[in-house]
């Protein structure tokens, strides 16, 4: 069975946030750290994977990322600090 992320990656804690899928977290988490991926998260140096969740359809993990992207900042920072209060690079699990 397929496994697909919705993740949110951060700056610093309280600094800027990013929100993506990926079907891969370990080699996407590696793209954002190591500058890969030209834009938003390279721009404004997000590297930090400081939540995430699994999905096992690919569109029930967009329908998550869009919902995500149209809360509040306030709403995603307590999504973050429920599972994950000290803003730890999860990340570091697997890399």
């Amino acid at each position: 069975m397929k496994q697909y992320y919705v993740y949110i990656l951060a700056s610093k804690k309280d600094g800027v946030l990013y929100i993506g899928v990926t079907n891969n977290l370990e080699r996407r988490t590696y793209e954002h750290k190591n500058g890969l991926i030209e834009g938003f998260t390279k721009r404004y140096k997000v590297k930090l994977l400081v939540y995430f969740e699994t999905c096992s359809d690919i569109n029930a993990a967009i329908t998550r990322e869009k919902q995500l992207k149209k809360w509040k900042r306030q709403w995603k920072i307590e999504l973050i600090e429920k599972l994950n209060p000290e803003w730890k690079d999860l990340s570091i699990e697997f890399i």
